[in-house]
């Protein structure tokens, strides 16, 4: 792995940001405030912002790159390839595949999760980013609580979200469009579709004993887990009594501050910030920002989001971009308990991104470093050439 020097840029350190250089070695920072040394590559950061990566905890945009249009599949290898390529050039180093695990068949169904997890876990060499399986599991599916308790227990799954959908499917079914939208990517035919979701509907008083062994599965496996969409600060309050601590999405701003109040991370949608507001309808993220109701901004379903918010965020005057920059980087990181990144220190792990901001709202990513290789990069004039291998290492080679 080549060594590689940051050449001066105006670098996240702390709090701050300040004109400095930064040697790489190995997939970490080896050093602040240094000189270039031996190291063989070397880019010229200056007038860059230099940020840590981007951790993204909940992304499930590579759904567009399977299913580009309903009934439309493309190989899940090809898929996920694709979605490393665009989650790295938006700047996300560390990525989790955000899988439904649906009752319904398809796109979102177990099999489909359960081929998700195989091809991340084939495929995670040839990535660039660092990529994780969440698993979000639809709580009326049943079925699958054997299986996702085996995966638990094997180490399979990076983070675990309890998602219940089953309300808004019920609502959804009397609405024309939303109905032919889920009916179509379940492959069913309309008739089908109902009995199925009566069948479902039919097991509701086994739901909640099935939650809590799936939580207990969780823990004695150590793994971090979600709860989506908490409509009310009771529901967030059984979930915490569960060990679940990390709030998505949460509806409502009572329900935030129950979170918040107990130190719970609370995960909102980026795209919510760059558009100015929830397409449902709900929380406005920047409110819940601006009230300190936020600890996290992921991509949602959208992988240029997070970068986008961020500056959106300081250029609203929410927050000033080195505040900002932590609900896309620190937050998450701490939140999924992976202490080695998200902050810019000697002895982290080197995901860094170059960014020209030149451009009000329209940050531009110049590099992108992930675990200590450039692995992405759309101005060659600013790499330095390589330094001459000393000829005694050319001879041990």
């Amino acid at each position: 792995m080549t060594d590689i020097f940051l050449e001066g840029g105006r670098t996240l350190i702390g709090s701050e940001l300040v004109e400095t250089s930064l040697a790489l070695s190995g997939q970490d920072i080896a050093e602040i405030d240094a000189s270039r040394g031996r190291a063989r590559l070397a880019i010229d950061a200056r007038n860059l912002l230099v940020l840590p990566g981007i951790v993204d905890l909940h992304g499930d945009a590579f759904e567009r790159q399977m299913m580009p249009r309903a009934g439309v599949d493309f190989p899940i290898d090809v898929a996920l390839a694709d979605s490393d390529r665009q989650a790295i050039s938006n700047g996300i180093t560390t990525v989790f595949h955000a899988t439904t695990c649906s009752w319904e068949p398809g796109l979102r169904s177990a099999d489909n999760a359960r081929g998700l997890m195989e091809a991340i876990e084939r495929q995670r060499p040839q990535f660039a980013a660092d990529t994780r399986f969440h698993l979000r599991h639809e709580t009326y599916n049943l079925d699958a609580e054997t299986e996702i308790n085996q995966w638990l227990s094997e180490g399979r799954v990076d983070l675990f979200a309890f998602n219940d959908h089953m309300d808004g499917t019920v609502g959804d079914m009397a609405k024309p469009r939303k109905r032919n939208r889920m009916v179509e990517r379940t492959g069913l035919s309309s008739e089908e579709f109902d009995r199925l979701v009566g069948r479902v509907l039919s097991r509701a008083s086994g739901v909640p004993a099935s939650v809590s062994r799936l939580a207990a599965a969780a823990r004695a496996a150590d793994v971090r887990m979600l709860s989506h969409d908490d409509a009310t600060p009771v529901m967030r309050q059984g979930f915490r009594a569960m060990g679940v601590a990390i709030a998505e999405f949460p509806i409502n701003e009572e329900t935030a501050r129950e979170a918040a109040s107990h130190g719970d991370a609370i995960v909102y949608g980026a795209p919510n910030v760059v558009r100015g507001g929830s397409h449902t309808g709900w929380t406005k993220a920047s409110d819940m920002i601006a009230k300190g109701l936020c600890s996290v901004l992921a991509s949602d379903y959208y992988y240029p989001a997070q970068l986008l918010a961020a500056f959106r965020l300081a250029a609203d005057g929410v927050l000033p971009l080195t505040e900002a920059w932590n609900l896309v980087s620190a937050a998450p990181a701490r939140a999924t308990g992976l202490a080695d990144r998200g902050v810019l220190a000697e002895g982290r792990r080197a995901d860094i991104l170059l960014v020209d901001d030149g451009v009000p709202l329209r940050p531009r990513l110049i590099a992108v470093i992930s675990g200590g290789k450039l692995v992405h990069l759309t101005d060659a004039t600013r790499l330095l050439g390589m330094a001459a291998t000393p000829r005694e290492a050319v001879v041990a080679a």
